[in-house]
């Protein structure tokens, strides 16, 4: 019997979309949650669910930042990021940071079971009537880049630290439990993180590093 959990704070949302997945699974267990503390006790509990459809939008949830910490801390847990939104930028970001579909809300519920059946056998669930080519190389993206890449280097080893924490989804109270330090120094940090990188969220902030493919911060500050 397949567990499936559905995080969406709205009740219709989520009877809509556990129709799908009774005509997607053979004898699916719904699992329902309406905010990401409850999607994050019910994967501790059962380790990992064989799908988690998760609204981007919802208490607990800043943009993709639930993303990134379920998809760290229960990597065998398939996600497929379910929006009211319909922006390709969204859906190649989430497909980036190990979405295995996205599906606009707006989709028909006969596009939405072929999807769910695609994600069950192994595949990624993309858009139709979305353009999700990537643009044309831009001279100006690349001096955008570069320019990131610059910020980052501003900062202390400590704060790189912290910002590759921040990349896996750790809270605050667990990237201070692993460098040994307060959590308002680790505070502190991520609000200077934020300045010197010129961003307005740890999701953006962790969004543009994964665009440079930062994965080992030390080792730019090195080169």
């Amino acid at each position: 019997m397949p567990q499936i959990i559905i995080a969406d704070d709205h009740p219709m949302v989520r009877g809509a979309l556990a129709l799908a997945v009774e005509s997607a699974f053979d004898q699916p267990e719904i699992l329902e949650c309406a905010h990401l503390a409850g999607v994050m006790q019910l994967l501790e509990s059962i380790a990992a669910a064989d799908l988690l459809l998760l609204d981007l939008r919802m208490p607990g949830v800043d943009g993709f930042e639930g993303l990134v910490r379920i998809r760290s801390q229960f990597p065998a847990t398939p996600v497929v990021v379910i929006s009211a939104l319909e922006d390709p930028r969204l859906v190649r970001e989430a497909l980036a940071l190990g979405a295995m579909g996205f599906i606009p809300k707006s989709t028909p519920r006969a596009e939405i079971v072929a999807a769910l059946s695609l994600v069950a056998a192994g595949g990624t669930y993309r858009p139709d009537d979305l353009s999700l080519a990537e643009p044309a190389p831009d001279p100006k993206g690349r001096a955008a880049d570069d320019d990131f890449l610059q910020r980052v280097l501003t900062l202390t080893p400590q704060q790189r630290r912290v910002l590759q924490l921040l990349g896996t989804g750790k809270l605050n109270k667990e990237i201070a439990y692993d460098l040994d330090i307060a959590e308002t120094t680790v505070k502190a940090h991520v609000s200077s993180i934020l300045h010197k990188l010129r961003v307005y969220s740890r999701t953006q902030a962790v969004v543009m590093a994964g665009r440079l493919h930062l994965d080992s911060f030390a080792d730019v500050a090195e080169g």
